[in-house]
This record gives structure tokens, sequence and C-alpha cells, in this order.
């Protein structure tokens, strides 16, 4: 049994029934289902990074409703794909299971969280299981940017309005939060966000180092790799055909690189024609290939009015205790030796290191250990 009712036709309901109880006097007290409720707001909206406030929200939400389970999906920008999922489960204890994942595109389970998306309204859902099933889009400025779905044993036709006025407030507060952190035209994140998200990829390969997996930190491990690469010729393309079309040039090039690279790597536009890319555990085979993919795709695509276009790529692997502009900095040498020597290529720092084709640095202050 499935009902889908419009959330515009509910608001003024929903806003009668969130409305606070009349105050006799200055000594009153809060009740504490407001007090929690209160509390979980503040604390939901403290946060700055987009991935803690992800997680606060489904578990502001399993608390509250109460669920057993909240699951909120994200699209990405152009909306085309899923972007993250993050999952909070009740753990029988009394406490609750957090988890982010990458979304399987062909997953059936996530066919109402579509709907709910694309319908842009909330419905309710009882499964032959009996299981109930709350789901609730993410709305702003008549875009879904993603939905909420909240599961229970018993009906969550009483969290419907709590579940809503959380998504109110997260489309409201994610929209700041990324005009902060991405880049306006592409909708990548922004070079000031960089480095918070390299340290997050370095995780995995502390855990390995305190563990002293010696595995996890050879040669041929997966590790982190920066690649910058910036368009051929791009200014070129701006006096001849405008500003107008460099600018889709560079939009249709963000589309490019969702479409090639993993759910995990992470993507930025630094300014101008440069961009950034962050590939997680890969060795330097897999990050070349990736890299090489990306190159030769770019070179084959056709784009309106200006033709084919061409990238240069440079790498560089990342380690811990590197500072971000060490590892820039190599990258970029590597970028360099691609443009001088031809274009349209892709060069590794470390391989070039290895050939002699760049002067060896006796010390990277950013490679140093302190602690």
């Amino acid at each position: 049994m499935s009902v889908a009712v419009d959330i515009t036709q509910e608001a003024p309901a929903a806003l009668a029934r969130a409305q606070p109880a009349a105050v006799p006097g200055p000594r009153s007290v809060v009740p504490s289902a407001h007090a929690r409720l209160l509390d979980s707001v503040a604390a939901f909206t403290h946060h700055r990074d987009i991935d803690a406030l992800d997680h606060s929200l489904a578990l502001s939400l399993a608390e509250l409703a109460p669920a057993r389970e909240v699951l909120l999906c994200k699209r990405t920008v152009d909306g085309r794909r899923m972007d993250s999922l993050v999952r909070c489960i009740a753990d029988g204890g009394g406490g609750f299971v957090m988890g982010a994942c990458d979304p399987d595109e062909h997953d059936p389970s996530l066919q109402p969280v579509w709907h709910c998306m694309d319908s842009q309204r909330s419905h309710v859902e009882i499964g032959e299981d009996g299981c109930h099933r709350l789901y609730v889009p993410i709305l702003h400025e008549g875009r879904a940017l993603g939905a909420l779905q909240l599961e229970s044993s018993t009906p969550l036709d009483g969290a419907r309005a709590l579940a809503e006025g959380f998504a109110r407030i997260y489309a409201n507060y994610i929209t700041l939060l990324n005009e902060s952190e991405r880049d306006k035209l592409t909708g990548l994140y922004n070079r000031r966000t960089f480095e918070r998200h390299l340290q997050r990829m370095f995780l995995p390969l502390a855990v390995a180092r305190r563990a002293h997996d010696r595995r996890a930190q050879g040669p041929g491990a997966p590790a982190v790799w920066l690649a910058i690469f910036d368009i051929d010729h791009f200014k070129r393309v701006n006096d001849t055909y405008g500003h107008i079309y460099g600018d889709e040039v560079i939009l249709l090039l963000a589309q490019q690189m969702r479409a090639c690279f993993r759910q995990g790597d992470v993507l930025f536009r630094f300014g101008g024609e440069e961009f950034v890319i962050l590939l997680a555990g890969h060795d330097e085979t897999e990050a070349r290939a990736a890299l090489e993919r990306f190159r030769e795709r770019v070179a084959s695509y056709l784009f309106p009015l200006v033709g084919h276009v061409t990238v240069s790529v440079g790498y560089a692997r990342a380690a811990l205790g590197d500072y971000p502009e060490s590892v820039i900095d190599r990258a970029d040498k590597a970028l360099y030796y691609a443009k001088e020597h031809g274009r349209n290529r892709t060069h590794g720092y470390e391989e070039l290191l290895g050939r002699g084709e760049l002067a060896s640095e006796a010390v990277s202050a950013g490679s140093i250990d302190l602690f």
C-alpha cells in the first residue's frame, strides 16, 4: 500500500502542530520532548563539515522519530546519479550504528527513494513484511537535493512533520555549506576544502600505520594520488569563441570528470582552467590508468562549436605527513613537464624522477613526520 501526499498541502497543518504551547510565565519549563528537539537542532546546525552534518541528520531522526533505520540519500549536482548514502541503524542495545557507502545505481530498494525525489512528495509505504517506511524529499528552490527514508515496525505517520521539518532545515543549511565549499560554475569542490579532504583520505593509511600493517604501506600498496590537469590552449578558446563558450567547456569538462572517476575520488576546480583530483585506494598503475582514461575521454569528446579540446595531466603520490602544498608542488612539476613535452599527455612525478627527467629534491619539508 502506498499513499502519496503533497507536502505543500500539509505545510499549514505541520506548522500548526509545530507551534509551542502557551507559556504562562517566565518560570515555565519547556517539556522534555521539546527540549530534546531543540538540542538536536542545535547539535545538527553546529556542524560545518558536510559529512558530519549528514551523520547528525540521520542520527537525530533515528532518535526522535523513533525509527530502527534512517537512510539519507543525496543526488549529484546534475541530478543524474545518486551521490552518497548515509545509513543509521539501531543496534538493539539502545545505540545506533552509523555508516556511509557508495550507492548501487541498480539497487531495487532505492527505487522508492528515486520516486520520492522525482515526485517531490512525501509518502508512506507498508511493505509485504509489514515494515513501515516513510519517504521525505529534501527540496530547495524546486529541486530535489535528495531524500530521507525512515523505517520502523510501527506506523511512522506521527514522525512525518518531524522528518519534513528536518528536511527543510537540512536543505537550507546544506545549500549554505555548498555555496562556501563548491565552485559556483561546476559544482566541484573549491580549493579551500582541499586540505580537509586530503586529510580524510589519509585516515585509512594512518590506521594501517598504527596497526603496524607493513603491507598497507609498501611501495605497491594502495595510496592516495593527487592529479592536477588543465585545459591545453584554453586562452585560445576564450579569445576565439568568447568567455561564454569557455565557461561551457569548463562545465562540460566537469561533467566528464564525474562520469569518469569513481565515487570515492574527490574532484576540485582550483580556479580558471585548473582542476585537481584526489584518487584513493589505487596503486600507481591503477591511478595512471584512470587518469589516462580520462585524458583520452576528453580528447575524443566533441565540445559544441569549439570542437575537440585536450588536457595535460600531472600526478604525484601523497604520503602520510606530507604538507598539502608539497604534494601539489610535485604534481605541478609533472604537469609542467607534460605541457613542455607536447601537451595532451599524462606524467607522474615519481616516474619522471626515476627516469632522471626531474631534479631530485634533497629534502621535502612536507614529508617530515613531526609526531
